[in-house]
């Protein structure tokens, strides 16, 4: 389905829980969270629904997100069941993969076809720091899990903190030297635990070009703009929502674990999903994507207009 700027929306984000085992610093606050009641998030029958409403409409690759989406009880079963929608022909996931090195297998076997790691630094202390509840220890065993389990193209999400981790760009980098993944570096933006930032956190992606200076673009992928490196295996990708805004291609809309539709992440508006069958449920969605606006409006420095963190919409 086109929306009224003439995207083609074909990509369902679906958070599956607001809960998450790390309180990364841009993100939850490390104490105090408002978490939704188990009552009020989305059954996995709902999901399924709602999944199916998005393929009748030309969906056809959901992501599973969070918060933390392996904390979810009985993940496997509901990554078959969003792979088995008819017209859905790819179900990814974006996890801290802290949890994920005993089930990576069985998640391959249920359908996963794709995974995106949230790894911000490779040195361990700076980890803690950033997560305040992880381990890098057990993130890079779950990224190692996932390569044994026939995962490929898997994407590293690394996002820039000014005075944080800006120091370690070319290592970070440097995971794809010899490894078929892709390192993304996604610029912070000001919305949730971050909106209130002084400017300096906020870095440009620039600079991951100045650090690995062979990297030469090899074209896009979706919000990406990939770079590759002589002799490198995989590829090193740019996601720069404030300095090289990409809203005119968007083409992705996003469900919240209690069963709203987001149009845009940065928008307050929300469209109810939960309760509906059927043709009605399909009509909510469609007036969902109607309501898509033409793009955020963080260009000058404000913060998201969005009125949930992002523990709540999965990023």
């Amino acid at each position: 389905m086109r929306d009224d700027y003439g995207r083609d929306i074909r990509y369902l984000r679906l958070s599956v829980t607001d809960r998450c085992n790390c309180r990364c610093v841009y993100c939850m606050p490390e104490n105090g969270v408002p978490m939704l009641s188990h009552a009020d998030i989305l059954s996995f029958e709902e999901m399924r629904d709602i999944v199916a409403a998005a393929a009748s409409l030309g969906v056809r690759k959901v992501r599973l997100t969070g918060g933390e989406p392996l904390v979810r009880r009985g993940i496997v079963d509901l990554v078959g069941m969003v792979a088995s929608v008819p017209g859905i022909d790819e179900v990814d996931m974006t996890t801290n993969a802290t949890l994920l090195a005993p089930i990576a297998g069985d998640l391959r076997a249920a359908g996963l076809t794709r995974l995106n790691v949230s790894l911000d630094t490779l040195d361990a202390a700076r980890y803690e720091a950033i997560t305040r509840r992880g381990s890098l220890a057990d993130a890079l065993a779950g990224l190692e899990a996932a390569r044994v389990a026939g995962f490929t193209n898997t994407k590293i999400n690394c996002v820039l903190v000014g005075g944080v981790n800006d120091d370690e760009l070319r290592p970070l980098a440097e995971l794809a030297r010899d490894r078929d993944l892709t390192v993304r570096f996604i610029e912070l933006m000001r919305m949730g635990e971050c909106a209130g930032w002084p400017k300096g956190r906020f870095v440009s992606a620039d600079g991951v070009l100045s650090a690995v200076p062979e990297l030469a673009p090899v074209g896009g992928q979706g919000v990406s703009e990939l770079y590759h490196a002589p002799g490198w295996k995989g590829n090193v990708g740019l996601i720069r929502p404030m300095t090289h805004r990409f809203c005119g291609s968007c083409d992705r809309i996003r469900v919240t674990a209690d069963g709203r539709l987001k149009p845009c992440l940065h928008s307050a508006t929300e469209v109810n999903l939960r309760g509906l069958v059927g043709q009605e449920l399909v009509d909510a969605m469609r007036a969902g994507i109607a309501a898509k606006p033409r793009g955020h409006r963080m260009d000058d420095g404000r913060a998201s207009d969005s009125l949930r963190a992002m523990n709540e919409i999965g990023g």
